[in-house]
């Protein structure tokens, strides 16, 4: 991408570039930061390694499953525990140690009261009735038992065979959705397994993957944010998503999750909320765009403000910033004012991947009689471009060099990568330090072991948690941790 010339009709605003933010891991340290992700975890070891051995010197994994794929299961945890030399994603993937050595904690089986065995086919399930309501009442009845053992683990496995498949993700019914809205209540965390994982052809990259989620759902944190420059103090990032409840061609109310983030990245819990007022006006626009009344807004955002102050003993956050996917409307505008009338500052930013714009980097040429020429490689990861004062292009994915031991590394390595857009609703903050918090959000994914998703955590988890939500058993009016829906 290069500056246009000024007396162009296509001129651009300059661009800016956002550096790749850096990870904390660990809390006494300041210097223990790593902007790679598995790297930082090889050098430092994650964020709660201190802490976590104390409390939890095992991480117990019980499972549930066809008694045919436990020993294909056992196998897999076992391998956590070995060391395995890295061969795909050079540029990326270091090798992997072992679980101990990595996370500072053990990890092995749980008792033989916490494995329970279900047949090999779904049409043996016990009970009656279509089999996506039978495998329901069997995550019931299995959760039901281990919850009394709830001394004796720390996460749950849950084997679910390719053959499933039919039933598993039928039209309608998501086996994982209700699988964790069951599990929720209940407090457990759960890991969803299929055939694919046993037969991933790379143990590396499936061990720092695997690793990195157990090590989250028993309760560990692998890295926080370090402090990202301009950003204050005392910021609290929260998500939107939403969602509808049953059947889209005819609901009228709509789901909201509210997730929400200290300015670390941290401290990841959420708020299911159930809209009390239906969708009016244009409902084929509304199903495009969901949104909440200006009450629900308050309400819902009443309580994320409770959240955050309850994990902060009771302080109000000096500043909010609000994501959402889709525009925000008037009277979400107005019921964010009213929730946060005490916050001084409160910025509301869409960001959303729906944008045709596309950038291609143009190198400099060596000599005045030559030509740009595009680069092998695509725009840089953290361009931001301004195409008015509301409103800039952020290339969330693109090219990070600095990650990489061999220079040049585009995630994936497929295809132009396609900017955010960022728009910003209401505040008054610089566009600039928007899109830092947007490019540091894309690094929170604790249920990953890529440098970066496409979209900020704020979003990425919102919109699924919502349509997990939606989908799945209705959850009581509470506040959940976020490692119990990954």
């Amino acid at each position: 991408m290069t500056r246009l010339d000024a007396r162009s009709a296509a001129h651009l605003p300059p661009y800016s570039l956002v550096a790749e933010p850096y990870l904390l891991f660990d809390p006494s340290q300041g210097q223990a930061v790593d902007p790679h992700p598995l790297r930082g975890l090889e050098r430092f070891g994650p964020y709660s390694r201190p802490v976590m051995g104390r409390f939890t010197p095992e991480i117990r994994i019980a499972t549930i499953g066809p008694r045919s794929g436990q020993g294909a299961v056992r196998q897999l945890l076992g391998s956590l525990r070995q060391p395995h030399q890295a061969n795909d994603r050079a540029r990326y993937t270091p090798d992997y140690p072992s679980f101990e050595q990595v996370m500072g904690v053990a990890i092995g089986p749980a008792t033989e009261t916490c494995n329970i065995a279900w047949p090999d086919r779904l049409e043996d399930l016990p009970g009656e009735g279509p089999l996506g309501e039978r495998l329901t009442r069997a995550f019931g009845l299995a959760l039901q038992q281990l919850d009394g053992h709830r001394g004796d683990f720390e996460v749950v496995t849950v084997h679910l065979p390719d053959s499933w498949d039919p039933v598993t993700r039928a039209h309608g019914f998501d086996a994982h959705d209700e699988l964790k809205a069951l599990a929720a209540h209940r407090g457990i965390p759960t890991q969803v397994l299929n055939d694919r994982t046993f037969s991933f052809g790379y143990p590396a990259q499936r061990s720092w993957r695997l690793a990195i989620a157990l090590y989250v759902k028993a309760g560990g944190i692998p890295w926080k944010l370090a402090p990202v420059t301009g950003v204050p103090d005392s910021t609290a990032y929260i998500g939107l998503g939403y969602a509808f409840r049953g059947d889209p061609r005819e609901a009228r109310f709509v789901t909201c999750c509210s997730q929400v983030f200290d300015t670390d990245g941290g401290g990841m819990q959420f708020v299911a909320y159930e809209a009390h007022d239906p969708i009016s006006g244009d409902q084929a626009e509304a199903r495009r765009n969901p949104y909440l009344s200006r009450d629900d807004m308050r309400a819902v955002l009443a309580r994320s403000l409770r959240l955050y102050q309850s994990r902060n003993g009771g302080r109000i956050p000096r500043r909010i910033v609000l994501h959402k996917r889709h525009p925000f409307r008037d009277e979400e505008l107005a019921g964010a004012r009213d929730a946060f009338a005490v916050v001084p500052e409160v910025e509301c930013v869409e960001l959303t991947s729906a944008t045709s714009w596309r950038g291609v980097w143009l190198l400099a040429p060596s000599r005045r009689d030559q030509r740009s020429q595009p680069d092998g490689y695509p725009t840089p990861r953290g361009v931001l471009l301004p195409v008015s004062g509301t409103e800039a292009l952020l290339w969330a994915a693109g090219n990070a060099p600095g990650v990489s031991p061999r220079g040049n590394y585009y995630q994936g390595g497929k295809s132009i990568p396609r900017p955010l857009l960022l728009r910003r609703h209401a505040g008054s903050g610089s566009l600039e330090l928007a899109g830092s918090e947007a490019l540091a959000l894309t690094k929170m994914d604790w249920n990953n072991d890529a440098l970066y998703d496409p979209v900020p955590v704020t979003i990425q988890y919102s919109s699924r948690l919502a349509r997990a939500i939606a989908r799945g058993p209705a959850l009581d009016a509470a506040e959940y941790p976020y490692r119990l829906f990954m």
